[in-house]
């Protein structure tokens, strides 16, 4: 069944598509803004603090100010309307001034994936930054698509690897060691990507693609994903998926979630 969609701009709620802003803003007119989207389980976001933080970093690079208690005082009553669903809250704040929050509904993914590789050269002065500006990862994925592969994996000019349109990558290498790429490789500083590699022991560094294409195993990570195994990059299938180091991501994340969203933790984790 699906979850109520629900959104709050600048304190106002509605139904989704009744939402309202002024079509001179140039969050919309060009992509001038910062975002985040965060997962909710029964109605409880993961990590919420944590993805507040990164957009006021985002927010601070691109120079846009954000009224931090006036979005955390909104999203704490957005999510009491919207109740115990399962879904994602979606943040975004624009050059116009605006606050937005709303709900929306999970999005389709396998309990597997397939990739393509898509050369990708990353902006510097927005490298880090989850800004607005996100009509290239999403060609990426149109472009992979086409190639009979369901996501993207982004690849530096030089041969380097650096993450999935919308989540972060891992791999296992022939002699079993864990690794994605360092956040100096050009990705953003993942949330989900941060819990792993403190529950997991993980490399870290920039890597050629022929190490991903050579990898015993590999998964993608993010928020919305959660952990999905990769069966197959560039039409070559891994030898394991899910293979020992995915399963124990899936482990480890679960446990993350289990006790991140505790009860007794909730506190910590919504806006007062």
């Amino acid at each position: 069944m699906p979850s109520p969609e629900l959104a709050s701009v600048d304190g106002q709620i509605t139904p989704t598509p009744e939402a309202r802003i002024p079509p001179g803003d140039d969050g919309l007119l060009r992509g001038d803004g910062v975002f985040e989207v965060i997962r909710l389980y029964s109605g409880r976001p993961f990590a919420l603090q944590e993805h507040i933080d990164r957009l006021e970093r985002s927010a601070a690079a691109i120079e846009l100010p954000v009224e931090r208690a006036a979005l955390e005082a909104e999203v704490s009553a957005l999510l009491d309307e919207y109740g115990e669903h399962e879904g994602q809250l979606r943040l975004v704040v624009t050059r116009g001034g605006r606050r937005l929050a709303f709900t929306e509904n999970l999005p389709p993914h396998g309990e597997i994936v397939t990739l393509a590789t898509i050369r990708y050269s990353p902006t510097i002065i927005l490298t880090g930054v989850k800004s607005l500006s996100y009509a290239a990862n999403m060609q990426a994925t149109r472009l992979a698509k086409a190639e009979g592969a369901d996501e993207a994996i982004l690849v530096r000019p030089d041969g380097i690897v650096l993450e999935a349109p919308t989540s972060t990558v891992f791999w296992a290498s022939a002699e079993g060691d864990l690794r994605t790429p360092s956040i100096g490789a050009g990705i953003l500083e993942s949330i989900t990507r941060a819990r792993l590699a403190r529950e997991l022991d993980v490399e870290e560094g920039e890597y050629p693609i022929e190490d991903l294409r050579g990898a015993q195993e590999a998964f993608l990570a993010s928020t919305v994903r959660e952990v999905q195994p990769i069966v197959a990059i560039d039409g070559r299938e891994l030898p394991e998926t899910p293979g020992p180091r995915t399963r124990e991501a899936l482990d480890a994340f679960a446990g993350v979630l289990a006790s991140e969203l505790d009860p007794a933790s909730a506190s910590s984790s919504t806006p007062s």
